[in-house]
């Protein structure tokens, strides 16, 4: 077993058919654990938005582990499939940006969900009241719904759909050197499990930084909320334009910054990275830092 350990290890990056089953489903756990801790625009920003929000470490926990299983349940589809050479679709330019698309929309939706349309669509039929309308803008007349582990569940399995160096590794190597069709569907389910050992406890790592913020349980749980509402809304809407764009015109799309580092998602740095470091940090974490302290500056000017 060691010995499969070590092999694995050292070929994470440039993977081989194995010569053995067990190899083959260690390799496959592993890649899948890399594929969750390295920023993937598939999971990074759909795990931060959700369990931000759940402003619950135990909470933020579940919510990673709901969109990970279904992320795994994909991958064991998918997996299967490319033991019968059936997914080849998926190598089309196109189809990633129309996945693109799809993970975009389903991503806004879930940020109006959060809001109830109040934070983002805020329009008055009536006389305008200039601090009503800002303070609905800042979200402090926000009343959120809590993000859904049934929504986390439905963007896992779209999102699962998204094609990558780890994705190409698995259907194209890993999953064909499986012996049989019985057990074709192995190596994604492994795969969905490693990235599922990782987004759980950063869904629960997440839920606990949105609960320590040191603030009033009511306006806690309203900047979670509006940080998870904007991360998924305006982080929806780049995937939508990215999708579009790269549909209409795919070189514009392809470019990517080679590193030194032989590690997948990192030694190409390309769409998928700078989306991922765009929605979690400029607007995710932004809004949380900058909401933050806004709260305690107001909090000292009115002592």
């Amino acid at each position: 077993m060691v010995k499969y350990i070590v092999m694995a290890i050292m070929d994470l990056f440039n993977v081989q058919r194995q010569s053995s089953i067990y190899a083959t489903c260690l390799m496959a756990y592993l890649l899948g654990i890399i594929h969750g801790i390295t920023p993937d625009e598939h999971t990074w920003p759909i795990t931060f938005s959700y369990s931000i929000g759940s402003y619950s470490a135990k909470r933020g926990f579940i919510i990673g582990l709901a969109f990970s299983l279904a992320f795994t349940l994909q991958r064991a589809i998918a997996s299967e499939l490319a033991y019968f050479s059936l997914i080849k679709f998926l190598t089309i330019p196109s189809v990633e940006y129309i996945v693109y698309a799809i993970v975009g929309i389903a991503m806004a939706l879930g940020g109006i969900y959060v809001f109830r349309f109040n934070d983002i669509f805020h329009i008055h039929l009536g006389r305008i009241d200039r601090l009503h309308h800002k303070e609905v803008c800042e979200g402090l007349e926000c009343q959120p719904h809590k993000t859904s582990v049934k929504m986390a569940l439905l963007h896992g399995f779209i999102a699962g759909w998204g094609f990558g160096a780890f994705a190409f590794i698995l259907y194209a190597v890993l999953s064909p050197s499986m012996p049989d069709a019985w057990t074709g569907w192995i190596p994604g389910f492994l795969f969905g499990l490693g990235t599922t050992t990782v987004q759980m406890f950063a869904g629960a790592s997440f839920g606990w930084l949105s609960r320590s913020l040191k603030m009033p349980q009511e306006t806690t749980q309203k900047i979670a909320n509006l940080t998870a509402g904007r991360t998924l809304f305006y982080g929806g809407l780049l995937f939508i334009i990215a999708g579009i764009t790269g549909l209409i015109d795919p070189g514009l799309m392809s470019f990517n910054i080679k590193t030194s580092i032989n590690v997948h998602n990192l030694h190409n740095l390309g769409l998928g990275f700078f989306l991922v470091i765009f929605i979690v940090l400029f607007i995710g974490l932004f809004t949380l830092v900058r909401e933050t302290v806004r709260y305690h500056y107001t909090l000292d000017n009115n002592k």
